[in-house]
């Protein structure tokens, strides 16, 4: 399976939609412009792991700081709570890490 940063992305939005549930129209442009801001660093990080260049347990380092990003992001917006923005946070990593890991396994 070849990584595509931008399908990654999409489904990474689509997770935090599915969190945020009914205040999704109020927070689906700034969420897509947070992504979109981290999409050349997140791209990277995937590709070093991808090609072995970074290990698993550095991978998962690097994710749960991209998660307290991504968190911290969405707690700025008022209009989810903390829990939400926590859920929404790991659902998004959570698709890059999968995303990843197939990408992996399709390789060997």
């Amino acid at each position: 399976m070849k990584f595509d940063i931008n399908e990654v992305l999409s489904q990474m939005l689509a997770a935090i939609k599915g969190e945020v549930d009914s205040n999704w129209n109020k927070v689906k442009d700034t969420a897509n412009q947070f992504l979109q801001n981290k999409k050349d660093r997140l791209e990277l990080l995937a590709d070093l792991r991808i090609k072995g260049d970074l290990s698993q347990e550095k991978f998962d380092s690097r994710l749960q700081d991209e998660k307290l990003l991504i968190e911290a992001e969405l707690n700025a917006i008022a209009v989810i709570s903390k829990a939400i923005a926590q859920n929404a946070a790991n659902a998004a990593i959570d698709i890059l890490g999968k995303a990843v890991k197939a990408a992996i396994s399709a390789a060997i």
